[in-house]
């Protein structure tokens, strides 16, 4: 800790901010820290992503993509690669989550974070930047894989058998397809209020800030909206969800609707049984419990996505292998 410390002074001096008053702002559930810097004129962030666990290449190319199309990501100030660190714009402290619970107006936020992701996704490829790793079927496997490997296990007691754990993945791979009938664009992966701010003085969608992107890749349009409007740790009103999908598939009148909610629902059952399994991972190995609390919520998104007709034969192996009693809460 002394060690990363001295090398963070160092950083902060070669780039004039010695000296500077830090404060934490915020760390989140990997193993990134965000500091605020401060002197009598000017403010910035230091994103504290330690090697190897992190790698900070990937959000600099976002950003940077990001800015060339117009939008408000953090301008990139400062960076040493090898060492994980940069120094970032400081977008302020309205993100969603807080103005929410200061009673800001709920459908204005999320009207601007959709027109946000509709403004991106009419761009078509260019809204993918070179070398953009895509949402494979094997990236999409391994997250499913996190409610088998750590959620089943401690709800049953036991681990899944080989058999049992063959038929989830078989089950997952005749699934994917229909994720894809939808376009492929650039996906942040963690598109939701947590991630979005609201930044006084800019027009129309530059508004709207953008955080926490470096898990960037290529793939189904229907990803963001649905992490957006499906969150993980806030409760939201299915007229402003039904409201909201109007006025992205509004803005992109080419989408087949059929389609679209198929492919909705595909991927908010991959999403919520990452997230379980996560949450759960979170606990156990990484000693972060905070984060139980949401799986009600999720299993409840979850089950709501197994509706879809497209997913009765993953919704039948969850009845069977883990019965809904069983669907609780890990004891920390």
């Amino acid at each position: 800790m002394a060690e990363r410390e001295q090398l963070i002074g160092r950083f902060l001096e070669r780039h004039g901010w010695h000296g500077a008053m830090r404060g934490r702002l915020a760390g989140d559930a990997s193993f990134r820290h965000y500091d605020r810097l401060s002197t009598e004129r000017r403010r910035a962030v230091l994103m504290d992503a330690p090697p190897p666990k992190e790698d900070v290449r990937p959000f600099i190319q976002i950003a940077r993509h990001l800015a060339a199309l117009g939008y408000s990501a953090p301008q990139l100030l400062a960076a040493d690669e090898e060492a994980g660190l940069l120094l970032l714009e400081d977008l302020g402290d309205d993100t969603f989550t807080r103005l929410l619970a200061g009673g800001a107006d709920e459908s204005a936020l999320y009207a601007l974070a959709v027109d946000l992701l509709a403004d991106l996704h009419r761009r078509g490829p260019a809204a993918i930047p070179a070398g953009l790793p895509p949402y494979d079927d094997e990236r999409l496997l391994t997250e499913a894989l996190l409610l088998t490997d750590w959620y089943l296990p401690e709800m049953l007691g036991r681990p899944l058998s080989d058999g049992q754990r063959a038929e989830y993945v078989e089950l997952w791979r005749r699934l994917f397809p229909i994720a894809r009938q939808m376009p492929d664009t650039l996906v942040l992966r963690d598109f939701h209020v947590d991630n979005l701010m609201r930044l006084s003085g800019r027009p129309g969608i530059a508004a709207c800030g953008l955080l926490d992107f470096q898990d960037a890749v290529a793939g189904p349009l229907t990803y963001d909206l649905m992490s957006l409007l499906e969150d993980a740790r806030r409760d939201i009103d299915l007229g402003l969800i039904a409201a909201m999908k109007d006025r992205y598939l509004t803005a992109l009148p080419g989408l087949d609707r059929q389609a679209f909610d198929a492919s909705w629902a595909m991927l908010a059952a991959q999403r919520h049984a990452k997230v379980i399994g996560i949450f759960t991972r979170l606990c156990r190995r990484d000693g972060k419990p905070i984060y139980l609390q949401h799986i009600p919520r999720v299993w409840r998104l979850l089950d709501a996505a197994l509706q879809h007709p497209a997913l009765a034969e993953m919704a039948a192996w969850l009845d069977r292998h883990l019965p809904r009693e069983r669907r609780g809460i890990p004891v920390p």
